[in-house]
């Protein structure tokens, strides 16, 4: 660990502290640390000077640091060191239009002209629709046949390509693609007044509106100097978890409706409404809009608002117990969520899944629990007891995640403390040549964002990771050998954001 700095999550440093290493001395460090069963957090290039700087944050029960200079070409690690790298990859290569040599799959990751105007990686004429010069991985034989789904949806949701490689019903190998909508978020918030900051990014995924405002605004206290006060924490921390029960209950309604289930469907449907309508009470907004701010919250929670949500809760916890029983307690529903979708724990392991996707296949990963902030330092840990890496585990974890969010809650319910003052979004000053990494357990998994400022104190390079930038390939494989039917199933259990990728 010579080479790596240890940083801590959501405090601002210099950033000559970043220990900036040869090339070969970067790929031999980060190489060691990921096979010492090390993750990756962020892994992205910046520009300066006419330089381009490849910027590293990783993870094991720390965070570290570590940084390299490289030219238009660079080393790949996604073929000598690990499969975790090849989103990453793939995404400099777009933005920036430097090439990881020998990279085994390299493509868009969304579909742009790259931010610095060179030549084309992928060789792309952008004047055209997507998708473009995109080559799908084919599987060759007479028996084979492939199956195409989307962009366009049946269902109201955002754009996205499913391609399937089958044999008769077997699924050999599915493919996503995604990049349709073109949102330009990280370009974007450079540019913009600090003010504009929390509105687009508590909308960078729409159901995830908690965890993303909570980096956001975790990252500009740190480089700021801003403090936030015990009672706008327990509010944070409550928010959070309001926001993990309202997708963790809704998605398991879905599932109930993909096996035909439809009591525990229409149930749990009504349940989700029910905390969307706290959040309600907790914020002014269903969905979390506009509470989170940098030094606070924009709402006071007050005796009313306790005595709301501890009623609601007390009421509504009994029926998510019996319909969770109703639901996992049916044979015919067992019988389709278990050996469906299996995603192996090497597999996992060596994609980087994160959340309850990884949880469900043996990765215990929580960032609460290992790097947390808010009020997580205060509050117990959960455990999982299914762990087969298929439907009914990531079912039954999701189920798990949803008691132990109502455990929070009533323990942050109890606490005393109250908010000072509301906080809203207002000017102000950041700390020159400084970085800062904020990681938050979203209800998907670990969301980080990443900040540089530059000599002035402007935002130099804004770096968003959702998610879903780890676990959508971990759809993919749990497609393999499944007939195609299981794909909703499998894709429920998942949920994965496409807005949250389609940065």
């Amino acid at each position: 660990m010579d080479n790596f700095l240890q940083i801590e999550n959501g405090k601002a440093i210099p950033r000559a502290a970043i220990p900036e290493v040869s090339f070969d001395l970067f790929f031999k460090s980060i190489s060691q640390f990921v096979k010492d069963d090390g993750f990756i957090v962020q892994f992205f290039v910046y520009e300066e000077a006419n330089v381009y700087k490849l910027l590293a944050v990783v993870r094991n029960s720390n965070l570290y640091a570590i940084s390299t200079e490289i030219g238009t070409r660079f080393q790949s690690f996604t073929r000598s060191v690990s499969e975790k790298f090849h989103m990453f990859e793939r995404e400099i290569a777009e933005q920036f239009g430097l090439k990881p040599d020998g990279h085994p799959w390299l493509k868009m990751v969304r579909y742009h002209k790259n931010f610095t105007g060179k030549e084309d990686v992928f060789g792309n004429n952008y004047d055209h629709d997507i998708p473009g010069n995109y080559s799908y991985f084919q599987v060759n034989g007479e028996s084979i046949h492939e199956v195409g789904v989307g962009p366009v949806h049946a269902g109201i949701i955002e754009p996205g390509h499913f391609r399937f490689q089958c044999a008769g019903e077997e699924v050999l190998h599915l493919e996503i693609q995604l990049g349709y909508q073109h949102r330009g978020i990280e370009k974007m918030l450079p540019a913009l007044p600090h003010k504009r900051y929390p509105i687009i990014c508590e909308s960078i995924a729409g159901d995830t509106t908690i965890a993303h405002s909570l980096c956001f605004s975790q990252a500009f206290e740190g480089l700021g100097g801003l403090t936030v006060d015990k009672g706008a924490k327990i509010v944070r921390s409550m928010a959070l978890e309001l926001e993990r029960l309202c997708n963790h209950i809704g998605d398991l309604g879905a599932l109930s409706g993909d096996v035909a289930f439809n009591p525990p469907a229409a149930y749990f449907g009504r349940i989700r409404g029910e905390f969307l309508n706290l959040l309600q009470v907790l914020g002014g907004n269903r969905f979390g809009k506009g509470l989170v701010r940098p030094g606070g919250v924009t709402h006071v929670m007050g005796d009313e608002q306790r005595r709301l949500i501890r009623d609601k809760l007390a009421e509504i916890t009994p029926e998510i117990e019996h319909i969770s029983d109703l639901l996992f307690g049916a044979p015919t529903v067992l019988a389709r969520f278990e050996h469906t979708g299996t995603v192996e724990h090497s597999v996992a392991k060596e994609l980087g899944l994160v959340g309850y996707a990884g949880r469900a296949c043996g990765i215990p990963y929580d960032a609460r629990v290992t790097f947390p902030n808010e009020c997580y330092g205060e509050l117990p840990a959960n455990t999982n007891s299914v762990t087969n890496g298929d439907v009914n585990s990531r079912a039954t974890v999701r189920r798990e995640e949803i008691m132990h969010s109502l455990t929070l809650i009533n323990i942050l319910l109890d606490k005393t403390e109250t908010t000072a003052e509301e906080v809203h979004m207002q000017e102000c000053s950041l700390s020159p040549d400084s970085f800062v990494v904020t990681v938050n357990e979203g209800w998907r998994g670990e969301v980080s964002h990443c900040l540089l400022t530059d000599n002035d104190g402007k935002v130099q390079r804004y770096k968003v990771k959702d998610p879903s930038f780890h676990n959508w390939t971990g759809l993919a494989m749990s497609l393999r050998n499944q007939e195609i039917s299981d794909f909703p199933l499998c894709n429920k259990s998942y949920n994965l954001s496409y807005c949250g990728f389609d940065l």
